[in-house]
């Protein structure tokens, strides 16, 4: 029993080692993806995200495309598709407008004022580089079915539909991108639609993990020090899941006026998650507590959690009529 103990201890050790450092920036986190997760998968068969393509590293964290190697053809933006962009699964928009900071002044106050928005930003489970025109034209849209699409990237299986806003990526990644969504969503304790849910968990369970995606995710969580529970097994999304949201920190106060940039504290708590405002997620209502008589009726099973009324409202629900 000893021996089996130490055995799991140093394989542990061997995954998430204490001297694990997590980039503090997106700018960082690219370098790093770079180096020490996408070395080698410019010549592997998995290729880019939503193509499958070759590409050859330029510069600090770039790539150029080879086209040839998956097919694919320039839709309009041929300087994008030349490259390799960094896609952010889940994308900054999507997790910003959960963010206080996004309301004050959008990204740029987010990544100046929010290590929480740092964290996220910078988070290499969520980084994946793709071909630029496609990052481009994924833009912040949700991921779902695109019936009727018709190829748009010459033999890239990826489709957008620009008029609901929706982008389905190839089969081959449908999987890694939901359990990649989950875990963002579970570790910054985000609101997902139940909607998304139900697709995500579908792919989920359709496009098991891959021996590359197990991969991926030893080879990060040598950085950040954790890996991506729902990778695993560890952690499993069912409809109505609760997120943990054991990434969330606290920031530290300026010492001075002049102290400059907020940083994440030392030893990062769990942020208590106050949650004032009530929405009712079958209504798309939001009650405050007080003025607002439906606050304490709303069903447990519809009842989802804002800070901010500007929180509830960015993910596209109302006050409710009878608050006063």
């Amino acid at each position: 029993m000893i021996k089996l103990l130490s055995a799991l201890s140093l394989t542990f050790a061997v995954a998430f080692p204490t001297f694990a450092s997590p980039p503090d920036t997106f700018t960082e986190a690219k370098v790093v993806a770079k180096q020490k997760v996408y070395l080698d998968q410019a010549s592997s068969a998995m290729g880019e995200l939503y193509c499958g393509c070759k590409w050859a590293w330029v510069g600090k964290s770039g790539g150029r495309i080879d086209a040839a190697s998956c097919g694919y053809s320039t839709r309009k933006q041929a300087n994008r598709a030349e490259r390799t962009e960094w896609e952010h699964i889940v994308p900054a928009w999507t997790f910003g407008h959960q963010r206080q900071c996004w309301q004050n002044g959008g990204r740029k106050q987010c990544v100046d004022n929010d290590p929480v928005f740092r964290a996220m930003e910078a988070n290499l489970f969520n980084l994946y580089p793709a071909v630029g025109e496609v990052n481009g034209d994924r833009s912040n849209f949700n991921y779902g079915m695109t019936s009727g699409v018709a190829p748009q990237y010459g033999q890239c299986k990826t489709r957008i539909d620009f008029k609901e806003r929706t982008a389905e990526p190839r089969d081959e990644v449908k999987g890694l991108v939901a359990r990649t969504t989950f875990y963002m969503f579970d570790r910054y304790k985000l609101n997902m639609s139940n909607q998304q849910q139900r697709l995500l968990m579908a792919w989920d369970k359709q496009f098991p993990v891959s021996a590359w995606e197990k991969e991926r995710d030893r080879r990060i969580a040598a950085i950040m020090g954790h890996g991506n529970p729902f990778v695993s097994g560890a952690r499993q999304w069912t409809q109505g899941y609760r997120p943990v949201g054991d990434g969330l920190v606290s920031a530290l106060p300026n010492a001075s006026a002049g102290a400059g940039k907020p940083q994440a504290t030392a030893a990062a708590k769990p942020q208590a998650s106050h949650g004032s405002i009530v929405g009712n997620s079958n209504s798309h209502l939001y009650h405050l507590p007080s003025g607002c008589p439906s606050y304490d009726k709303v069903a447990a099973k519809n009842r989802v959690s804002f800070e901010s009324e500007a929180q509830a409202q960015a993910q596209g629900y109302k006050k409710a009529g009878n608050c006063r």
